[in-house]
């Protein structure tokens, strides 16, 4: 970044500094968006773009949560966007869905496209998922036995459809459950397409899948 650039904001910030008046949130929160729009750029597929914020990342931003009525209307709106599978068809391949989930790749300005095919799931770096994989993170829930402890014993089972609309509903967008989630919104960002997240579905919920044995 070019020092001119800068040079204003860091005047305005010690100007600010320097006042008997404390600036407002409202004025810290423009200062801070301005610095922040002015040290990015678009490079590759990354643009500038991803630091537009909407209302649930900018409620969930905070040191505070947000007021239980904008948490739901986060939520509202976050259940609206879902996009549930046109054909009814929730799961795929368990297989493809391990790859997917072993996978973080994407989303990176050296990628040369940023279609959903191109990316990976990630789902390792935040959950367990096998027993037999002995790193992972431990921001989410471990995932181990995922469909088997919820009781789905066939996805075609109307006991069944509760569970496998959820878990389609929290990938594609998580904050239609908790307005504050840290997953990754897959589907609402276009980060996975509907067939990479049937193949996810079924590492989480197929029997037939290890997570499940």
């Amino acid at each position: 970044m070019k020092k001119h650039t800068l040079a204003p904001l860091l005047g305005a910030c010690l100007l600010a500094a320097s006042c008997a008046t404390t600036p407002s949130s409202a004025e810290l929160d423009q200062l801070t968006t301005q610095i922040m729009k002015a040290s990015f750029r678009d490079q590759g597929i990354a643009k500038a773009s991803r630091l537009d914020q909407d209302l649930g990342q900018k409620a969930c931003s905070s040191d505070r949560p947000p007021p239980e009525a904008v948490a739901k209307r986060i939520e509202a709106e976050a259940l609206a966007s879902i996009r549930w599978p046109a054909d009814g068809r929730y799961l795929g391949d368990w297989r493809e869905g391990e790859k997917l989930a072993q996978s973080g790749r994407g989303m990176t300005w050296t990628d040369a496209s940023a279609e959903p095919k191109a990316n990976g799931a990630n789902c390792y770096n935040c959950h367990e998922i096998d027993k037999k994989e002995i790193s992972f993170g431990t921001i989410g829930p471990s995932l181990w036995n995922y469909g088997k402890l919820r009781g789905v014993k066939d996805v075609a089972d109307p006991a069944s459809a509760a569970i496998v609309q959820y878990t389609w509903g929290k990938l594609w967008n998580g904050k239609a459950y908790a307005a504050c989630s840290n997953m990754p919104r897959f589907g609402h960002m276009n980060l996975l397409d509907e067939n990479q997240l049937r193949h996810v579905m079924a590492l989480l919920l197929d029997p037939r899948s290890p997570v499940n044995q």
